[in-house]
């Protein structure tokens, strides 16, 4: 399924994945939802796309879900329906995709946009950003993984306050909590971020894709268990053309040329 509610453009071996539902914030609704997960699978399938960035249009990166479908008794899919299969199906998505995907926050992310953002590898927001968990303000829980990543990134405390309060963060202060990689200057945001999805694009995609396979069973192995799937993944990764080129570029003295494989 794709719409335009929904852009792709694959450039350098980069999926660029835009919400685009601007005049709504990039608030989901059924359609869209729908729309990115087809879109997610396309890229996951596609072998000349080797890193993934996720941003928005206009100024929202995105803000949750969109309250007019939920209110309009002809289109509301119900609560069961959306989270069953429009955002838990895209957090296990971005989740289990073996390939980098960089949340590249371009304005406020708000409810499930936060938590879809926080889902992402590696993420990126510029100066104007902010991110608030805006459940508790109209009576609703976090969900979309939120009470997953949230505490595991900034610690049980202040996740706990800032979705029972939704107050709002900025970039510099995500920065600072952890709970993002990098605050970017507004006017370099996008150079910034292209550069980093270049970067990984050319960057031993096989091996990637297995860190982030460690990282997902680290939030519940463990440590005897974390310990025989690095022993295991390690071995698979040593056998890789890339870990070859590696090697013979680290002995060359040369820069290597990785080709995911």
């Amino acid at each position: 399924m794709s719409n335009n509610s929904i852009l792709l453009k694959i450039e350098n071996q980069v999926a660029y994945i835009t919400l685009n539902r601007a005049e709504v914030f990039n608030s989901f609704n059924r359609e869209m939802a729908l729309s990115l997960q087809s879109i997610m699978d396309d890229c996951e399938a596609n072998t000349d796309v080797r890193a993934i960035v996720l941003t928005g249009s206009g100024k929202a990166f995105c803000a949750g879900q969109d309250l007019k479908e939920v209110t309009n008794p002809d289109l509301n899919p119900g609560f069961k329906k959306i989270l069953e299969e429009h955002y838990n199906p895209i957090i296990t998505r971005i989740r289990s995709i073996k390939k980098p995907i960089i949340g590249a926050i371009n304005g406020v992310a708000a409810g499930a946009g936060a938590n879809i953002a926080l889902a992402c590898d590696i993420v990126v927001a510029h100066e104007k950003v902010s991110f608030i968990q805006a459940f508790s303000l109209i009576g609703l829980i976090p969900d979309s993984a939120g009470t997953f990543f949230l505490p595991r990134l900034i610690g049980f405390q202040k996740a706990t306050a800032l979705a029972m309060l939704g107050d709002k963060i900025s970039a510099e202060e995500a920065e600072r909590l952890g709970m993002i990689y990098k605050m970017i200057p507004l006017e370099n945001f996008e150079d910034e971020v292209s550069k980093l999805a270049l970067k990984l694009a050319n960057m031993p995609t096989k091996a990637l894709g297995m860190i982030k396979e460690l990282f997902n069973q680290s939030m519940t192995n463990s440590l005897e268990e974390q310990l025989a799937l690095e022993s295991k993944l390690q071995i698979e990764a040593a056998q890789s053309e890339d870990y070859r080129e590696g090697v013979a570029a680290f002995v060359e003295k040369r820069k290597p040329t990785f080709k995911g494989k």
